[in-house]
């Protein structure tokens, strides 16, 4: 299945179109959805279009490789899986299809902490090789319990989540009543019934639940009660002095998620993390915050051989990949055209979109006459 390519899906906008009509919308509303007026959705996909690259036609050009060598390991593409709370209410065993695929053509998958299959399951379909996303715990025990799991599965790589202090504002969400699993309101049983692919695919992997998370909840929990649970115990305010503990007890590379300023680089690096990824959480946090591309270039030029910079949000291609590449990202992280694809195609869809990708990114660097992902930078029209 690594060479799956679906002609009919060329672009991502290909696989939304798809995927909305086979996920209900309640759950599709939670995937697609931002903070406030989602303004800030529109304001990362205007910057990152607006970045322009100039090609060198003339000069000797021997091809280009797609390779990065992040904490030892190479990777076969510049771009991983980002962190995706409540996968499986999105399309049913939606974060082991994408782990599977990641491991198989050899790019980065991030697990979240509030993902709908547990790490150990991950850790195994993926052969080792995914990432763990951590919402640093408030409760200690939890937190200790969970860094013993992650350390006992061998994920190589700790990614700590620091941009959510406060659960978003996310108007589409309330107006849904979204609970995991989700509410039996007429809406909802509707909105499910108009999608049986995905009605049946539920019905044989069972009810989504943060299968991580189960261990630590109260029994029989009613659904209305876990946000405020979630935020009491697991999704507390991060800051350097929170983060310092997790740095003592994490001895392998550290990854603070989140940051979109230079004086937060500034800290991280003080603190001994290994990389950084730029990042507002797709705006669903904030809907006034700047673009994630926006500080990217700045932060590049002051930091970037001080520690390995990241991003993610608002990137939707191939194009988009190679602008973040070219502005100072040493990697990319995609979130939701990875579920457009599972949605879409299925068990296909995690090595289709990561194809499709990938010839993307292939064209645009033989376009410019770039051979290698680290000289993107001096393609960039500044």
């Amino acid at each position: 299945m690594s060479d799956y390519f679906n002609h009919n899906y060329p672009t991502i906008s290909d696989l939304k179109q798809r995927a909305k009509k086979r996920i209900p919308k309640f759950a599709f509303d939670y995937l697609e959805g931002g903070c406030m007026d989602e303004i800030g959705i529109q304001r990362n996909r205007n910057d990152i279009n607006a970045v322009k690259l100039r090609s060198e036609l003339l000069k000797p050009f021997n091809g280009s490789d797609l390779n990065v060598t992040l904490f030892g390991h190479t990777y076969s593409a510049p771009f991983g899986v980002a962190p995706i709370g409540l996968q499986g209410l999105m399309w049913p065993k939606a974060p082991e299809i994408l782990a599977k695929s990641a491991a198989e053509k050899n790019i980065p998958y991030i697990l979240s902490t509030v993902s709908s299959s547990s790490l150990e399951r991950i850790a195994e379909v993926s052969q080792g090789k995914a990432w763990f996303q951590l919402y640093n715990p408030t409760d200690p025990s939890i937190r200790s319990d969970l860094l013993k799991r992650i350390k006992a599965a061998q994920y190589p790589v700790l990614v700590v989540t620091v941009d959510v202090p406060t659960f978003g504002y996310r108007p589409r969400d309330i107006r849904n009543g979204l609970a995991m699993p989700p509410k039996m309101t007429l809406s909802n049983i509707v909105q499910m019934l108009t999608c049986p692919r995905w009605l049946m695919e539920t019905a044989i992997a069972g009810k989504p639940q943060m299968e991580t998370l189960v261990k630590y909840m109260p029994k029989d929990m009613p659904t209305d009660e876990l946000a405020a649970f979630m935020n009491k115990t697991v999704m507390g305010r991060v800051d350097i002095e929170g983060l310092k503990p997790l740095r003592d007890m994490w001895q392998g590379p550290l990854v603070i998620k989140g940051l979109i300023n230079e004086d937060d680089v500034a800290h991280a690096i003080s603190l001994g993390a290994d990389g950084v990824i730029i990042s507002n959480h797709g705006a669903r946090q904030l809907d006034a915050s700047e673009s994630a591309i926006s500080p990217l270039h700045s932060i590049y030029k002051k930091y970037g051989d001080k520690i390995k910079i990241f991003m993610d949000s608002g990137l939707r291609s191939g194009t988009n990949i190679v602008s973040a590449l070219a502005s100072g990202a040493e990697f990319t992280f995609l979130g939701r055209p990875f579920v457009y694809g599972v949605g879409a195609l299925g068990q296909q869809g995690g090595v289709h979109t990561i194809n499709a990708l990938t010839l993307q990114i292939t064209q645009i660097m033989n376009q410019l006459g770039c051979e290698k992902i680290a000289d993107l930078p001096n393609f960039l029209v500044k």
